[in-house]
């Protein structure tokens, strides 16, 4: 099992110039950086790779960032844009290093709303076919996807486990899994650490974060439990501290991050990353 650190805790957007910060993630343990895309146009993967390298980092996973406008049950200029982007992360990923683009690639983040069966139903066949495509461009590059579900705040689409295998089962694709989420699974899950257990061998990429967004273990969550559902799942894939805090503004507006949670964005990195390896015995 490895640890990484999401790009978001120190930058939005992600740019060339964010390299800068590569060498603390080394120093305090990390073993390789979640990259946030926000716009693919902002950097380049050669030079940011290469900085990986020398700073002996990997890029293990892609972070796509589906904000208004990227929404593939949207209207066709949003799905549209949704495709063009998702495919352009799937392009990219392999030079970064990575195998993984995850995160909530179906819909546009913060578009929850209740909607009859009927028009469910036909935006759950609209994504059900979106994917399918992008699916299999992510296997010609032997990319995976991984979706991730969200709390009821950020999308009233998915927001379980159980909803997100249902939504893979549809799609029927070898490359698709699922991203969980401490922070949403405590707020949707009846129980995390059962979730962990029925998504299984599906489990790409658990990002780590606490119940109030802030460092990983100084919370409510029963990390405990969480792990030993790894274990029983023979888990080996990654997990990613993704937290927030106010001094990244365009994030902090985006997660609801209106108060000083923790006393600094390395405090959450150090001693998040502290206690993760400390239950990874």
């Amino acid at each position: 099992m490895k640890f990484g650190i999401n790009t978001y805790l120190f930058s939005s957007p992600f740019t060339n110039e964010s390299v800068s910060f590569f060498p603390k993630f080394k120093e305090w343990g990390f073993d390789f950086v979640e990259i946030a895309v926000e716009d693919p146009a902002n950097f380049d993967p050669v030079l940011i790779r290469k900085a990986l390298d020398d700073n002996g980092l990997e890029c293990r996973s892609v972070c796509a960032a589906t904000g208004p406008g990227r929404d593939l049950r949207g209207n066709r200029k949003e799905q549209v844009v949704s495709l063009e982007y998702i495919k352009k992360l799937i392009d990219i990923a392999p030079i970064l290093g990575s195998s993984l683009v995850a995160g909530p690639i179906y819909s546009a983040v913060g578009r929850a709303e209740l909607v009859s069966e009927d028009e469910h139903r036909k935006q759950w066949l609209t994504v059900v076919k979106h994917l399918k495509s992008l699916c299999d461009e992510a296997e010609k590059q032997q990319i995976r996807l991984a979706i991730e579900p969200l709390n009821r705040y950020e999308t009233d689409f998915i927001n379980t486990c159980e909803q997100a295998m249902n939504l893979i089962k549809d799609v029927d694709s070898g490359s698709l899994y699922v991203h969980l989420d401490s922070f949403h699974m405590n707020l949707e899950e009846k129980d995390p650490a059962l979730a962990i257990i029925r998504a299984g061998k599906k489990l790409a990429l658990l990002h780590a974060s606490g119940s109030d967004r802030g460092t990983p273990g100084g919370d409510q969550i029963n990390w405990e439990r969480i792990f030993v559902a790894l274990d029983k799942i023979d888990y080996l894939g990654d997990i990613v501290i993704e937290s927030f805090t106010p001094d990244v503004k365009i994030i902090a507006k985006a997660a609801s991050i209106w108060r000083k949670i923790e006393p600094s964005k390395e405090s959450i990195a150090t001693e998040g990353l502290k206690f993760l390896k400390s239950l990874n015995l």
